[in-house]
């Protein structure tokens, strides 16, 4: 055989023999790969049903955490609303037992009474037959009918028991206040510890800081003149005390204390401190107070985006900075609910800007004073129509504690802002309230009679200082209209202590030298 032949055999058969070999061994890695990257994914696959089994459980665990923190919740909310119940029901029948008290004891009075005024008409008819043959006997006696005698034995007698009484009346006083001081003095001081609270001396006292202690006199004036014409004008209490370098103003309106605190101010700085200069400071002040009680408005307005009200609601709004309601600032929660407003008619698909209107208005009845009557919201809506303000924002104030039924949302949205505004915890102080209502009463118990031309409650309300009209009330007629106000006052108001009546009649002439 050639060997080049078989030499070529060999070599093509052992090509085929290594293809052979090479594809045997390439086939078993690809199997050994595959079977690796099987065992790969169902290792990838427990993993991931691992990790989901996991999650699973700890969301399980999250969710039974949040319900029972939920049911917890709502178990003590249920319980304080049940104790609120429970309270109220206690309270209802204590009022309920007392008023069954007090109707048993009205008719005993009653009772009394009818016995008493039996009697009195018994007397009466006595006195009047002693009466008619007095009068029969004068007239035989005098010749004078008896119209003509009683015109001229009343026109004598007036004028003399007048001047008698007042003279009498005021001995009867000097000499019960004399034995009465030290007595008042008790009372007096355990009124001022019961009811002179923080909150009172905070809503109702400011503090002025004097360079010196010399400026206490200059205020004080000569014989008193300047700090008389301060209070007077300004209607507060200055209270000049032994604490250094601070003079204390006391009034519950905080307008006046405002105007007083900047009159002092002024005063202190310029240095020329007599009855015109103070004139003149006081009116600046007030100028001043009225362009903040502007620009208080104006800010509220910008601050809860009620644009286009009339100027002078805008000016009503900033007196609500001077306003409190059972300790709280009426300014401040009028913009308040405002915004709670604004935000459930926001959830509700409500008009917003007109619950946010009716919210920031709500209220505006109480920046009148006392001197305009009604209730505040009678008030409110008297100008919410004077200025020309929508229907429904009418009768959203008018609703809102619930004088009138609201048949519109966002009247129920005021009213339920409202709610929600006051009843926050520590919003309000009912005792501050009724505090400052009884010395709004007392000055219109006083402005109530003729004659008067302006009064003050200072000191707390233990003392009304009035001024009267001197070309209408006489000296002989202070004592009487001193006396008649303060029975007014027994016989309409509730308060500790006592409180002083002090009548002022003040004569001023003035002219000019030219």
């Amino acid at each position: 055989m050639n060997p080049i032949l078989s030499a070529g055999i060999g070599a093509g058969i052992a090509a085929v023999l290594f293809f052979f070999i090479g594809f045997f061994v390439r086939k078993m890695i690809a199997e050994k790969t595959i079977e690796s990257a099987k065992t790969e994914a169902r290792r990838i696959i427990e993993d991931a049903q691992k990790a989901a089994e996991t999650a699973k459980k700890e969301k399980l665990v999250e969710a039974k955490e949040e319900a029972l923190k939920i049911k917890n919740e709502t178990e003590r909310e249920l319980k304080e609303r049940r104790n609120d119940v429970q309270r109220l029901e206690r309270r209802a029948m204590q009022k309920e037992e007392n008023l069954d008290k007090k109707y048993e004891n009205l008719e005993k009075k009653e009772e009394v009474l009818n016995g008493r005024i039996k009697e009195a008409d018994a007397l009466k008819q006595q006195a009047e037959e002693v009466i008619s043959r007095q009068e029969e006997m004068l007239q035989t006696i005098s010749g004078m009918s008896a119209e003509e005698a009683k015109s001229l034995l009343m026109e004598r007698v007036e004028t003399e028991a007048r001047h008698d009484m007042a003279i009498k009346l005021l001995e009867v006083e000097q000499e019960y206040k004399d034995r009465s001081e030290e007595t008042a003095k008790n009372i007096i001081t355990l009124a001022i510890q019961r009811c002179a609270a923080d909150t009172v001396a905070e809503a109702t006292v400011s503090v002025v800081d004097l360079p010196n202690d010399e400026m206490k006199g200059r205020i004080i004036g000569r014989e008193g003149r300047n700090i008389r014409a301060i209070e007077t004008l300004t209607g507060v209490d200055l209270i000049i005390d032994d604490t250094p370098e601070a003079i204390a103003i006391s009034t519950y309106d905080p307008v006046r204390r405002e105007v007083a605190r900047l009159t002092l101010e002024k005063l202190i700085s310029d240095g020329r401190i007599h009855p015109s200069r103070i004139e003149e400071t006081v009116e600046k002040s007030r100028k001043e107070v009225e362009a903040v009680i502007k620009k208080e408005g104006e800010q509220a307005t910008y601050e809860t985006g009620v644009h286009g009200l009339n100027p002078e609601l805008v000016k009503l709004l900033g007196r609500l900075k001077y306003r409190t309601s059972y300790g709280q600032n009426v300014l401040k929660h009028s913009i308040e609910v405002a915004h709670i407003a604004g935000m459930i008619a926001a959830e509700l698909g409500v008009d917003v800007n007109q619950a946010k209107r009716a919210g920031l208005l709500h209220d505006i009845g109480k920046a009148m004073t006392h001197e305009i009557d009604g209730s505040h919201v009678q008030i409110g809506v008297d100008l919410a129509k004077k200025y020309k303000e929508s229907r429904e924002i009418v009768h959203a104030i008018e609703a809102h504690h619930g004088d009138v039924e609201p048949h519109t949302l966002v009247a129920m949205i005021v009213q339920a802002a409202d709610a929600v505004s006051a009843a926050r915890p520590g919003a309000r102080r009912e005792n501050l309230e009724t505090y400052i209502k009884r010395l709004q009463k007392l000055e219109e118990i006083a402005n109530s009679f003729k004659g008067i031309e302006k009064s003050f409650a200072i000191q707390a309300g233990r003392e009304v200082r009035i001024m009267v009209k001197p070309d209408e009330v006489s000296d002989d007629d202070m004592v009487f209209i001193a006396r008649d106000i303060a029975k007014k006052i027994e016989d309409e108001l509730e308060y500790p202590g006592q409180i002083k009546i002090n009548v002022i009649r003040e004569m001023r002439q003035i002219d000019y030298a030219k």
